[in-house]
């Protein structure tokens, strides 16, 4: 029976469907889901004895109750934004420039040198930076040279190093989807707004950044996600007082042996995480969906 066919056709595809994705669910179960709900229930919990534990939520009012934490977890995420907006304001004219005004072997030879800082790890790439930065690194001498100082200054361990760092090892990641974006805009929507007496500034606002808004969401997302949850570029850089909120997790789970208060902190840092998301979709317009096509 025809019918009876075509039923039979989409259950084979169904199964073959599912067998594909099986690798990849039970890499998202076992890597993803698992730990999380492991982290919840160590979370929740207290211990009262050795091997004894009982439901608690002391863990986030200890985290109320002190000071340093919640600084800590403040100045982490506003740090974390700002390192997104530098990111974009960067980023942005370079997707531009690779995206509508190089041609040929020069577009190719720019991705390149966006891509070519990321063929090696991050360690090396900060090292790199506290090689330039130090006391007795490359730049302050320069500096003294050039007559600009009269002495080589310490310019590791500032804030304004944190961010520097953040924005270089997340530079590629905000290009590529806004490369994505940018490129998929038609050059004689610009002609015409200009035809029309439009100037650069309003045919950025009503006609660039609206089609690129999906690449410009996945790109702030996917980097804030990253500069959120560094570890190494803000310890590095900013030292033992970088009071960056991933140290603090660090110190509860590796030096203190304190995994329920760890893992209360990792919650909190998701819930962060998922909330500035979740924001940035409100206020742009935009669905999960569409901006993650872009990523």
């Amino acid at each position: 029976m025809p019918g009876e066919d075509a039923s039979g056709a989409r259950d084979q595809a169904r199964l073959m469907l599912m067998v594909l994705l099986a690798p990849a669910l039970l890499w998202l179960a076992a890597l993803i889901l698992l730990p999380h709900v492991e982290l919840g229930i160590l979370s929740l919990r207290a211990r009262v004895a050795p091997r004894v534990y009982e439901p608690s939520l002391a863990q986030f009012r200890t985290f109320i109750d002190e000071p340093l934490y919640w600084h800590t977890f403040v100045r982490t995420a506003v740090i974390s934004i700002l390192a997104t907006a530098a990111t974009l304001l960067l980023a942005f004219p370079i997707a531009w420039t690779i995206a509508k005004i190089a041609r040929g072997r020069v577009k190719s030879m720019l991705f390149v040198l966006c891509l070519i800082p990321f063929w090696v790890s991050e360690t090396v790439r900060t090292l790199g930076w506290m090689i330039l930065l130090r006391e007795s690194g490359v730049l302050p001498a320069l500096l003294v040279r050039l007559g600009l100082t009269p002495a080589p200054i310490e310019l590791l361990y500032h804030d304004a190093t944190i961010l520097v760092g953040l924005v270089y090892t997340s530079m590629l990641f905000m290009v590529v989807p806004l490369i994505s974006a940018l490129e998929s805009l038609d050059d004689s929507l610009i002609e015409a707004a200009y035809d029309l007496g439009g100037n650069g500034w309003s045919i950025l606002r009503q006609i660039v950044i609206p089609h690129a808004a999906p690449g410009i969401v996945a790109g702030c997302i996917v980097v804030f996600m990253l500069t959120l949850g560094n570890y190494l570029t803000p310890t590095l850089l900013g030292g033992k007082n970088s009071q960056w909120f991933t140290e603090q997790i660090y110190t509860q789970f590796i030096t203190r042996f304190n995994w329920e208060q760890g893992a209360a902190f990792g919650f909190l840092l998701l819930g962060l995480s998922t909330l500035i998301v979740w924001l940035g979709l409100k206020l742009s317009g935009q669905r999960f969906g569409e901006v993650m096509q872009q990523s």
